[in-house]
């Protein structure tokens, strides 16, 4: 699999990255295992976590896996601090205390001593000062050799980094992780524009639309399916509204007539777009990620990526301007 720097950084990545939100909670361990395989047999290097994934049990299964199936110095390992899920409600600590827990508990369950980047999961009520101290002394301690931002508006990501680069010395924001694909855009006008300025990569979550432009909701709602679950209904209910389908469509159509799958043809779409690093693969069984893994020698004709463009909101300033 191609290899891509992360922005100005030294670090570098397979440009399609391993999510494990769902792991250790609804991926059992043995297909959490055929993923990986699956994954490293492909060249990707990219495993992309949370301290808040199944309450920790992500980051266990990670570790554990990565020890027996592959060598830690050839993996990219993320994860990212600072949000919780307590009693049904989501909590966002920020403040330097919170988040120096969360790393540590995070390289304890991962059997490492350090992760490659580690992120601030959420923008919250901390002073930003504070919260960045916390990402200055993992760096300096080894606990991390790289750091990022995650869900960051536009003025939050330019802020951050422009702290950070103020000062010599300071751990440089790196990346910036947000949602973005075909149907979740607002990353064009704010947050690319800013990773771009200042020299940060960009990890799209979500390039499926949480799973909608995979096609799969064109009839209804099946059963297994996230939308189908109580638990993440609320996740992918935004994108099964009127206004999705003709993207939706738009996209079938062009998989028909590329002979790819609409999965193949919305992925291509985020990975090759203007500014991303490598979008984060969320699939839950080795079939889901198999298809997307074969994208490798492929891309789409540009015509498709600017009609794509225009039918999902308009021009990519990025794609026009290169």
């Amino acid at each position: 699999m191609e290899i891509r720097r992360v922005g100005a950084s030294g670090l570098r990545v397979s440009r399609l990255g391993l999510g494990t939100m769902t792991w250790g909670r609804d991926t059992p361990d043995e297909e959490a295992r055929a993923l990986l395989e699956m994954f490293c047999a492909a060249g990707g290097t990219l495993i992309d976590t949370a301290a808040a994934y199944g309450a920790g049990d992500a980051e266990r299964l990670i570790g554990k896996l990565v020890r027996e199936l592959t060598n830690r110095e050839e993996m990219a390992i993320a994860t990212k601090a600072g949000f919780v899920i307590r009693g049904g409600k989501r909590i966002v600590d920020t403040s330097r205390r919170a988040l120096l827990r969360d790393l540590e508990g995070s390289l304890e369950r991962l059997g490492t001593d350090y992760v490659d980047l580690w992120q601030v999961h959420a923008w919250g009520d901390a002073p930003l000062e504070e919260t960045l101290t916390a990402l200055d002394f993992a760096v300096e301690r080894g606990m991390a050799r790289y750091v990022g931002v995650s869900n960051f508006v536009g003025w939050q990501t330019a802020q951050a980094a422009t702290w950070q680069q103020a000062v010599p010395g300071r751990a440089p924001i790196v990346s910036a992780q947000v949602e973005y694909s075909l149907l979740a855009r607002r990353a064009e006008v704010e947050v690319l524009p800013a990773a771009a300025a200042f020299g940060l990569g960009v990890f799209p979550w979500s390039p499926l639309a949480r799973g909608v432009l995979t096609g799969q909701y064109r009839g209804g709602v099946p059963r297994g399916s996230r939308a189908a679950s109580d638990h993440f209904a609320w996740f992918v209910e935004p994108y099964l509204e009127q206004r999705s389908r003709g993207v939706v469509e738009a996209v079938a159509r062009a998989a028909d007539g590329l002979d790819m799958s609409p999965m193949q043809i919305a992925l291509l779409w985020v990975r090759d777009a203007p500014g991303v690093t490598a979008p984060l693969l969320g699939a839950r069984t080795a079939g889901q990620l198999a298809p997307a893994l074969a994208t490798e020698e492929l891309a789409l004709p540009p015509e498709i990526a600017s009609a794509l463009d225009d039918v999902s909101g308009g021009a990519n300033a990025g794609r026009t301007a290169s």
